[in-house]
């Protein structure tokens, strides 16, 4: 009875050392697993950061076009990059708006700021305030905020556009999404009629809504879309000026305030690997054979 006994317990432990043993090797074989796991999530991530980066590669090389198909590239089934080109000048660059307070180029920002649905009281201050952040001296203009108690202007021009938050007055414009999506400090100036929105091209002295909505209708071409094979192809300002309808007097008035393909550029190249997405976006100057890199983000 006693050997009996002695048997049984030895089986129990027998069994109680093997559930043991088979817990541990579960355990290993889901920490193995977990680890495997976030060492091919990181090298997808690394993969699609490789191929941002090669389509922001592709994208700054003198030859390439905004229409180019280069800026698509596939690696094997999980790796691609796909890039976009447009012209920064499209943008209005609020350092070149502001400088020198020339009453038409502030006026292009009020009525810009109007288009966005941004009342008079409003856009009053938010111009004042601005003003007041760029220049050099301390006095307070009639809608104004020069410094405070927790508020210091720089008393210089914008370094980077996310410096408009710190604006008195612009709290509310630069908290909503893709605020920024029209404006630069990084361009030549004038703005570029190759690229400029629609927003933009109504901010511009004398445009109508109906100039500008024939115009961008001639710029994209029967798909609709800057930046295609489609597009009408200006080859310099008078062509533009003809396809407004202009008189050569009329566009002498608006010409100090537009350009026509800016050297500065903006590139948004996204890289993927697997489900894995990472974006790289940048601004350059295009002069000769080497690019002039401006900013590069990386998201």
């Amino acid at each position: 009875m006693r050997s009996s006994k002695s048997r049984g317990a030895a089986l129990l432990l027998s069994l109680w050392a093997l559930f043991l043993l088979a817990a541990l090797v579960m355990s290993w074989a889901l920490n193995i697993d977990s680890r495997l796991n976030l060492s091919g999530s990181e090298n997808r991530i690394l993969e699609a950061q490789a191929m941002a980066a090669s389509g922001a590669e592709v994208a700054i090389a003198p030859t390439i076009k905004p229409n180019s198909p280069n800026l698509q590239g596939k690696f094997g089934p999980r790796q691609s990059y796909s890039a976009r080109i447009t012209g920064e000048g499209g943008r209005l660059n609020l350092n070149w708006l502001v400088a020198g307070e020339n009453p038409v180029r502030i006026e292009m920002l009020r009525q810009y700021l109007e288009v966005k649905g941004i009342d008079l009281n409003e856009r009053d201050r938010m111009i004042d305030c601005l003003l007041d952040w760029v220049d050099p001296d301390d006095l307070v203009r009639l809608n104004g905020a020069e410094a405070g108690e927790g508020y210091q202007p720089a008393n210089a021009l914008l370094v980077r556009i996310d410096e408009l938050k710190k604006v008195k007055g612009w709290e509310t414009f630069t908290s909503a999404p893709g605020w920024d999506d029209e404006l630069t400090v990084n361009s030549t100036g004038p703005v570029d009629m190759a690229w400029a929105p629609r927003d933009v091209l109504r901010a511009l002295p004398g445009f109508t809504d109906a100039m500008v909505e024939r115009f961008l209708q001639l710029r994209a071409g029967p798909d609709g879309k800057d930046g295609t094979a489609d597009d009408t192809i200006f080859k310099n300002l008078d062509e533009i000026r003809s396809a407004l309808g202009l008189s050569p007097e009329q566009f002498r008035e608006l010409s100090p305030f537009i350009s026509f393909n800016d050297s500065v550029l903006r590139v948004v190249s996204t890289g993927r690997s697997g489900d894995i997405t990472r974006v790289i976006q940048l601004v350059f100057r295009r002069a000769g054979t080497t690019p002039q890199l401006i900013t590069w983000k990386e998201f």
